[in-house]
């Protein structure tokens, strides 16, 4: 740095100017201006604009401790409210579109968990494809079916006090959005420049369309592996060829799915080139939202003894840090896997990992 500007190899590095402080932090490269605005670097957009990294933000207390299911699960509303209470669970992620039998499994979940005092976090299961599964030929139909699907899931759901919804389950990480499934996802180019503008309408569409029955809902968009070179691309308007000028995608909730292949959370690599980054306290800083941890597990390959020892040890990872990072929720994968892998029961039997979960929440309190 030299005269208030910051140099890489000699060369003057993105636009910055004014720079009072350059700094190292969580795996990436931040600056101050004489103004006090922070920005990031990315390779695949320069320089943007985020907050002070090193602040800690503290999740609000409540929800932590979470749970994925489906709304065909084996189980009565009742007995799935009766098992997450046994583990220590406040929040139960269950996905459903506007099929009439899906959703009317899901309003009884949703009546359910409001006279248990619980949360619902419903998972919008629309894609980006028409009903022959083919892309959506512009952003305008993408956007018109995500606000049908999204404002007649509110509309049903709203009676029974769900108020956070996740719009659109990996889509960045479809055939028709991800160019190598090799790939990290740290910078826009990573991603189908052709198929964005529908994945970008459906995702708005959906939250809008939420948003158009209940103002007041949160609305979560969620990525995978180390995707926020998507998040980053949707945020600023930008496609993944880098032309700018689009509409933005703003969420209430960053959401985070997190297998263990993917990598360490909080040191995850970047396609195997360069350290690893803290990916929350990189969200944290840019979008100044709650963050989600809406998926984790190990693989299905793994004995009972490892996934428990698993359990134990992300538990506790996310935990130490939903006080530091904002991490709002962290929801496991998944309460019945219908077999010994994922699940935590199966056909209300406790299998190995139940009590791994059970005893960390119980010694753990969600304040």
């Amino acid at each position: 740095m030299s005269g208030g500007v910051i140099y890489r190899d000699g060369t003057v590095v993105g636009n910055n100017y004014n720079v009072a402080l350059l700094m190292w932090y969580g795996g990436m490269m931040w600056h101050t201006n004489t103004s006090g605005q922070c920005y990031v670097w990315t390779d695949a957009a320069g320089w943007l604009q985020a907050s002070d990294p090193r602040h800690a933000s503290a999740a609000t207390p409540g929800n932590f401790y979470g749970i994925n299911g489906h709304w065909d699960d084996p189980y009565t509303p009742a007995q799935i409210v009766s098992i997450l209470k046994g583990l220590g669970c406040s929040t139960f992620r269950v996905g459903c579109s506007d099929d009439p039998t899906q959703l009317a499994a899901v309003t009884k979940l949703a009546a359910a968990f409001q006279a248990a005092g619980m949360t619902l976090f419903v998972l919008i299961n629309q894609g980006m494809t028409d009903a022959y599964g083919n892309v959506f030929s512009s952003e305008s139909a993408a956007y018109s079916q995500g606000h049908w699907i999204a404002s007649t899931v509110a509309a049903a759901l709203q009676p029974y006090g769900v108020t956070m919804y996740e719009c659109g389950n990996e889509l960045t990480r479809q055939v028709s959005t991800i160019l190598d499934f090799t790939q990290a996802g740290t910078k826009a180019v990573d991603f189908n420049n052709t198929n964005w503008p529908a994945m970008r309408g459906v995702m708005r569409g959906m939250i809008d369309g939420v948003k158009s029955v209940q103002s007041s809902a949160k609305c979560g968009i969620n990525f995978c592996v180390a995707d926020y070179g998507a998040a980053d691309a949707l945020w600023e308007g930008m496609q993944p060829d880098g032309t700018r000028g689009y509409p933005l995608v703003r969420w209430d909730i960053t959401t985070w799915h997190n297998y263990e292949v993917y990598g360490d959370i909080f040191n995850i690599g970047s396609d195997g080139a360069g350290p690893g980054f803290d990916l929350p306290t990189y969200c944290k800083a840019r979008y100044n939202v709650p963050f989600m941890i809406t998926e984790w597990n190990t693989g299905p390959e793994q004995t009972a003894a490892y996934r428990s020892n698993y359990i134990t040890t992300q538990l506790g990872n996310f935990y130490n840090a939903r006080k530091t990072h904002n991490i709002q929720s962290a929801m496991y994968y998944t309460l019945d896997s219908g077999n010994d892998t994922f699940g935590l029961v199966m056909n209300g039997t406790h299998l190995t990992p139940y009590s791994a979960f059970e005893s960390f929440a119980a010694s753990n309190p969600d304040t």
